[in-house]
């Protein structure tokens, strides 16, 4: 009697070690931790990274190259966007300070989620006080390493 491993369909629930990594290196790796947890089709990972996993058998590992924008689309300049002292601190803590680099997180509108903007540029001083923030996502346009390690398949 030969049992068949399950495949990774559309809803799969699935537990797997990731690696996300662009030219700058890993954005996302949990192979030192904990294995991630996730629900294919629900936006967790973008649609190009979901149907690389389409088909794996439960136990795989497998590397994915996938070229420029096609795993996060492409930067998007309308995705920098300035916003006010004022705006920053109704959403959050009024006396957070922001540096170049940092990556902040946001509420969703409906605030059942989160996204995040990378600190560009500050200016102004105090009340006055203003931050571009890039939102797109960090691999946006660029080559993707996708890595996987396929723990269960559900």
């Amino acid at each position: 009697m030969t049992s068949t491993l399950a495949r990774v369909q559309p809803g799969s629930f699935l537990t797997l070690h990731y690696r996300l990594g662009g030219p700058a290196g890993d954005i996302i790796n949990t192979f030192d931790g904990k294995p991630a947890t996730l629900t294919l089709g629900t936006g967790e990972l973008s649609p190009a990274v979901e149907n690389c996993l389409m088909g794996m058998e439960e136990g795989a590992r497998s590397t994915f190259e996938l070229p420029p924008g096609a795993a996060f689309g492409e930067r998007n300049p309308d995705m920098q966007q300035w916003l006010a002292r004022k705006v920053l601190t109704q959403m959050g803590d009024p006396l957070e300070t922001y540096n170049v680099g940092d990556v902040v997180q946001f509420p969703t509108p409906d605030g059942q989620g989160q996204f995040a903007g990378v600190v560009l540029q500050l200016r102004g001083e105090g009340a006055e006080r203003a931050v571009l923030f890039d939102f797109n996502h960090p691999l946006a346009g660029q080559a993707v390493t996708f890595e996987v390690q396929l723990i269960g398949v559900l």
